[in-house]
């Protein structure tokens, strides 16, 4: 995905937009508007609940640059308004909302890590806040934008209808989300909509608004959520099952080796350029080669200057229990320790970043989760000696396969 190609016939652009696609309303109408000749507007919603983004983001992410590669403006819109009411898709009881200040502070987190992927270039690529057109809007504006869609057409969605009938809490804001995401729609005057599975029906009621509004309606296109690593959830940064866009090469390949066998063809297809033929032919040999084709390929694309073979090595090295020579180096001063002259290990890895407290350190350890100087750690509420920390070479704290920390004693 690196060169504008505005020369591909209609078929040829259909054919690579179409890829990895799991809903497409309509393709007809794609075409259509594919050969107007007219730049399309691309329109990509995000409410920004969680400042980070991972692998799953990405692959409607590098569909967006898709269109952009082939000479259309791709809307990156931020859902700064619409993330205060929090998005129902998918959830069993009603979402905490967030505030204004907490959306617009995780949205730059979310505008700095697209641009990975996307061309920043104001041709191709406008950056929008929903908040431009909602917050402005009066109790008579929502009481007309509610009148344009009917309750039972709502209560149609799937979790709504599953909260309804099990006696679950819906509120009134909720029912009023897709209604809400669809005006976005209308005030973008969008062409095509992407987005997850998950989303079909809000985009779609973003199809009907803008036909009730006399607009040519959009075109909807879904992609499929990339299953995490777990193999059984969706990636989520909070089921620590992910793939985050901003992990270290060295750990990003580490994690794409685990990628579970039966989720292989789909991380080939919705994460790299490789032909169909070249996946195929990639996943009839031995899975570890495969793996590593398909890490060495995603790596390469978020990380271009990365030293693939050095990635690999550590990988192996890292798999056969040894320790990487490069690794982050953390000091502790002896301020830190108590008056016995020691420090909790809980309170050690807290520091060094590799869990947010010592609660949580805990937990780790307790699951058998953390390695001191290669040996597994398990005493929760262990620690460890001021002569402990002095040795030569320091103490590494190891979280999980392939997070490493060298703590030295500054005296």
């Amino acid at each position: 995905m690196n060169q504008i190609r505005r020369n591909l016939s209609t078929d040829e652009q259909l054919a690579l937009l179409k890829r990895g696609v799991a809903d497409l309303v309509s393709e007809d109408d794609l075409r259509r508007k594919i050969e107007r000749g007219a730049p399309l507007r691309v329109k990509l919603g995000a409410d920004p609940t969680r400042p980070d983004l991972h692998l799953g983001h990405a692959v409607i992410l590098r569909k967006m640059r898709q269109f952009q590669d082939l000479g259309h403006t791709v809307i990156m819109l931020i859902g700064d308004f619409t993330a205060i009411i929090g998005d129902p898709t998918g959830k069993s009881k009603t979402r905490p909302p967030l505030t204004l200040e907490e959306t617009r502070a995780n949205a730059q987190s979310y505008l700095d890590q697209c641009k990975l992927i996307l061309r920043d270039d104001p041709e191709v690529l406008e950056l929008r806040f929903n908040g431009e057109w909602l917050e402005p809007m009066g109790y008579a504006d929502v009481i007309r934008l509610a009148s344009r869609y009917t309750v039972a057409r709502i209560m149609e969605r799937d979790d709504f209808k599953k909260r309804f009938e099990s006696g679950t809490p819906i509120s009134v804001h909720e029912l009023l989300y897709p209604l809400t995401q669809g005006y976005d729609s209308v005030a973008l005057r969008s062409d095509v909509e992407l987005g997850g599975t998950d989303q079909l029906f809000n985009n779609l009621v973003g199809r009907a608004l803008q036909r009730d509004y006399d607009q040519e309606p959009q075109v909807v296109m879904t992609l499929p959520l990339l299953v995490g690593l777990d193999g059984v959830e969706k990636m989520s940064k909070s089921l620590d099952n992910y793939i985050g866009l901003t992990d270290e090469p060295h750990l990003m390949f580490a994690k794409l080796m685990k990628v579970p066998d039966p989720l292989m063809e789909n991380y080939f297809t919705l994460l790299t350029d490789l032909p169909q033929e070249r996946i195929a032919e990639i996943l009839a040999g031995h899975p570890v080669t495969a793996h590593r084709e398909l890490a060495r390929e995603v790596v390469g694309w978020l990380h271009p200057g990365a030293d693939l073979d050095a990635a690999e090595e550590r990988f192996k090295a890292v798999a056969k229990g040894s320790i990487p020579e490069n690794i982050p180096t953390a000091t502790i001063s002896v301020s830190e320790l108590g008056e016995d002259g020691r420090v909790s290990l809980a309170r050690l890895v807290a520091l060094t970043g590799l869990e947010p407290s010592n609660g949580a350190a805990r937990k780790l350890i307790g699951n058998r989760g953390l390695k001191l100087n290669g040996e597994t750690y398990t005493d929760g509420h262990g620690s460890l000696s001021r002569e402990d920390l002095g040795k030569e070479g320091g103490t590494v704290i190891q979280k999980g396969k392939d997070r490493f920390v060298r703590l030295i004693l500054e005296v």
